[in-house]
């Protein structure tokens, strides 16, 4: 599990999803384990892989700040990119609980994203459901950090008006 802020204006968006996005981008992503090299004592190398699962708790920047219009999820990649947004009368009305719903669910998560059983150790559904609530926690503190304007900042092109594409974020 991933998570990051994000500022996004999509070049081509669908209709009613036209200008900046500001919010918070939340994945599930496959863990790969190398092999250790050198001693017992050695750092294990660790690749956070292709992501299975997106929700992006995103509002429209030009909206009240911490505003979640545009909150919508994308339960199937095709390799490193996602389908289309799917948004739900669920997810809209409380977009915090319903993230924490999915979370709490991993095997009907990674079911729906057509990820084989065995991708996720036996021990992952349980450890990760333990884990919602400090994950829920950060990304409280995200999005409180995206309404005060701390997080998910527009480039400085943005202010010219002429920004047609933009990708802030490390995720």
């Amino acid at each position: 599990m991933v998570a990051s802020d994000l500022y996004f204006v999509d070049p081509n968006p669908i209709p009613g999803q036209e200008g900046a996005e500001r919010g918070v981008r939340l994945e599930v992503r496959l863990l790969e384990r190398g092999p250790l090299t050198g001693t017992i004592y050695a750092a294990r190398p660790i690749v956070i892989d292709r992501p299975v699962w997106r929700a992006d708790l995103l509002g429209s920047a030009s909206g009240p700040a911490g505003n979640l219009d545009r909150a919508h999820h994308h339960p199937r990649f095709d390799d490193w990119n996602p389908g289309a947004r799917v948004f739900g009368e669920e997810l809209s009305a409380d977009p915090l609980k319903w993230v924490a719903g999915r979370l709490s669910d991993l095997d009907g998560l990674l079911a729906e994203a057509g990820v084989p059983g065995g991708q996720a150790g036996p021990n992952d559904p349980a450890q990760l459901r333990s884990a919602v609530p400090d994950i829920m926690a950060a990304v409280h503190r995200l999005l409180d950090g995206v309404a005060k304007g701390e997080l998910a900042v527009p480039p400085a092109e943005a202010a010219s008006g002429q920004l047609t594409s933009a990708r802030v974020s490390w995720l």
